[in-house]
């Protein structure tokens, strides 16, 4: 089994007995798990609230520079961001997906969550804010809330388990109020920053609004996702190559730069939609975007850092980037069963767990070369490498 150790007032996981000599005959789970529970020894806050540090070793001079301005951003902080610690609820829940063992689930709801309620914020629509709520109220970014939203409704399509579809539907009450008529429509990246739309917001609640859909069966959400697809891809894909361009401002101009996880969720949407329409052309628009970021977002085999890889090598970006691309792969896959993209993914996971973890256990953000280094490591990039196992172990 899975057991809990609390030490510090963090829990630990590691594992034990019979169950665990079920799991060693998966290695990506293995990783998995071994990855967490070294996240949860040198991330963990040892105050009995489940929080995080953002980086590791901790810097309290540290100060996010993802929050695209504003207060928050100049600060440093004992704790991490939601965004961060978002990427724990991702990996947990991948993990009970794949093992569906109890002490998973109970580590979720024991500690996971009441971690995640301190960043709870009452202003309505309720939602999640970016910073812990002991603190000044801080920005509440409407993406940061669609990946709790999706992790919720992934709960409850697991487990069946009504509080967290509530949930799940109460997050998306507070989403939607980020929507408006303006550019035609579309979700706007921050509630007090209304000055672009984003694919991170827009993309992902397609994603969010098709597993509502699968939860309840009520035909507003597939609407609703039907509608956000379509603007999303009119406003943000790269006609030329079916990638995803990153926002569109109010005045109608586009920032132009492609993340993987951008495309990643549009692959996503698209493979769910045809499994939930059955209509053609949504896979081909999946398959379409797949082909073209397997070009753009990897290295061609032969072609790497070194010029002799056998296998299309990730090219260097936040590890949380390729996580969520990861996820619409897979998505991809259990619709058309190719699986050259997955196996892509296993191929670089296979590299990151021999050659870019540091003595501590920790990964790096480079995939083409022994990335050891013992530099300052944040947070998110570490949940993201263990859910990539958790999924790939499902595989």
């Amino acid at each position: 089994m899975i057991k809990q150790i609390v030490g510090a007032g963090i829990a630990v996981l590691i594992t034990t007995g019979l169950y665990a000599q079920k799991i060693t005959e998966n290695p990506e789970y293995v990783r998995a798990t071994k990855s967490l529970s070294i996240i949860e020894k040198l991330y963990g806050v040892p105050d009995g609230q489940h929080l995080y540090r953002e980086v590791y070793p901790f810097d309290n001079t540290y100060n996010a520079n993802y929050l695209g301005g504003g207060e928050n951003e100049k600060k440093s902080n004992p704790y991490s961001y939601l965004w961060p610690f978002s990427g724990s609820l991702s990996a947990y829940t991948a993990l009970l997906e794949q093992s569906n063992d109890p002490q998973i689930k109970e580590h979720i709801d024991k500690v996971v969550l009441p971690g995640l309620e301190n960043y709870y914020d009452k202003r309505q629509p309720a939602a999640y804010a970016s910073y812990v709520n002991s603190a000044p109220k801080s920005d509440r970014f409407y993406d940061d809330n669609v990946w709790l939203g999706i992790d919720f409704a992934d709960l409850y399509l697991h487990t069946k388990d009504p509080i967290y579809l509530e949930k799940s539907k109460e997050i998306w009450t507070f989403v939607a109020s980020g929507m408006d008529d303006k550019l035609g429509g579309g979700i706007y990246w921050c509630e007090q920053r209304k000055e672009s739309k984003n694919t991170c917001s827009n993309a992902p609640a397609v994603v969010y609004l098709l597993k509502l859909y699968q939860a309840t069966s009520e035909k507003q959400y597939l609407t609703q996702a039907i509608d956000l697809y379509n603007w999303t891809m009119k406003n943000l894909e790269d006609p030329a190559d079916h990638l995803y361009w990153d926002n569109i401002n109010l005045k109608g101009g586009v920032e132009k730069t492609k993340y993987p996880y951008n495309t990643g969720q549009m692959i996503q949407a698209g493979a769910l939609l045809y499994k939930l329409t059955k209509e053609e052309h949504y896979l081909k628009d999946a398959q379409a975007s797949a082909k073209s970021a397997l070009g753009y977002f990897f290295y061609a085999v032969d072609n790497g850092a070194d010029k002799t890889s056998v296998y299309p090598v990730l090219k260097k970006s936040d590890n949380w980037f390729i996580a969520v691309m990861m996820r619409g792969f897979v998505e991809l896959y259990h619709q058309d069963q190719d699986k050259q993209f997955v196996n892509a993914f296993q191929s670089n996971l296979n590299h990151a767990w021999k050659s870019m973890r540091d003595k501590n256990g920790l990964f790096g953000t480079d995939w083409t070369a022994n990335a050891k280094s013992t530099d300052q490591k944040w947070l998110l990039n570490q949940f993201a490498i263990a859910e990539m196992y958790a999924r790939l172990s499902k595989l």
